[in-house]
């Protein structure tokens, strides 16, 4: 009884214990390890980059660098998100270690939280080490302002981590084997990234989709969503994104944070709710 319906107290410790396992292995993984390291030298990189862009030395010209991050962010982060929430329940399910951790006085709702809180403050580290380093040298160069933003970018690319995360959890609850979870992973980042361009691109020019759809297309993407905001909260002007951008300014100035807020936050909560409720409803692992 005590198995199924576990006391509060229980159940935050045997959360947090799953969580402390996965934040170590998370730490220890060479791909973590490789994702922040290439995270923090190409933010460091489009900073310079988009200084010399703007002719001046240093890393002057920070609306160059927070668009350029943001770029950064949509393609480093949510492939980082979901490649690591692929491999947290498909990976153990295939070394036979699931069933074991299932034999212990733990439910499948603590596994998938557990899993969930660990991979989500490795991505913490990760987003944190990235932004810190940019940081600390936009700092250096005394724009301690500019590293004040640079926080704020840093913050929303946590929040569009966590639902990259939950979709990658989805993703390796459903898959029987690992192979299958990455490969898919693969494909939702490339859905996520380039084909949803493309596809609006398509339908702009063959099917004359309205302004107003093209704006709820890029809303329901959160990797758009994300990139509106950011720049946004930048002071960016939003006409850099095209006709879209042109139209949120011009009938949304003030209630477009809340429309990407509401978008990110769903995808911050759906996908991993709905992975708690298949996993624990599956028969067995």
């Amino acid at each position: 009884m005590s198995r199924c319906l576990p006391l509060p107290e229980s159940m935050g410790a045997n959360v947090w214990t799953l969580a402390r396992r996965e934040l170590r292995e998370s730490l220890r993984s060479r791909w973590f390890l490789l994702h922040t390291g290439v995270f923090m030298l190409l933010g460091i990189a489009v900073s310079f980059l988009s200084a010399s862009t703007a002719g001046g030395g240093g890393l002057a010209g920070f609306g160059r660098t927070s668009a350029g991050l943001a770029n950064l962010v949509t393609l480093v982060v949510p492939l980082m998100a979901l490649t690591a929430g692929a491999g947290c329940v498909a990976s153990e399910r295939e070394r036979g270690m699931l069933a074991f951790l299932l034999s212990q006085p733990i439910s499948r709702f603590e596994v998938i939280a557990g899993k969930w809180l660990g991979l989500a403050l490795a991505l913490t580290a990760s987003i944190c080490f990235g932004f810190g380093s940019c940081a600390l040298v936009i700092s250096l160069e005394g724009s301690s302002e500019r590293a004040i933003s640079m926080v704020q970018l840093a913050c929303l690319s946590l929040f569009l981590a966590v639902g990259m995360l939950g979709v990658g959890v989805l993703i390796s609850v459903l898959s029987p084997r690992m192979s299958m979870a990455t490969g898919l992973a693969i494909f939702a980042w490339l859905l996520f990234a380039f084909v949803s361009d493309l596809g609006l691109m398509a339908g702009t020019i063959v099917w004359k989709v309205s302004i107003q759809s093209l704006f709820v297309a890029c809303m329901v993407n959160p990797l758009q969503a994300f990139k509106i905001w950011s720049l946004d909260g930048s002071g960016i002007p939003l006409d850099v994104l095209g006709p879209v951008g042109q139209y949120a300014t011009d009938h949304f100035p003030r209630a477009l944070p809340w429309f990407a807020a509401a978008s990110l936050s769903v995808w911050g909560f759906a996908p991993i709710a709905l992975a708690a409720l298949c996993f624990t409803r599956r028969p067995r692992p």
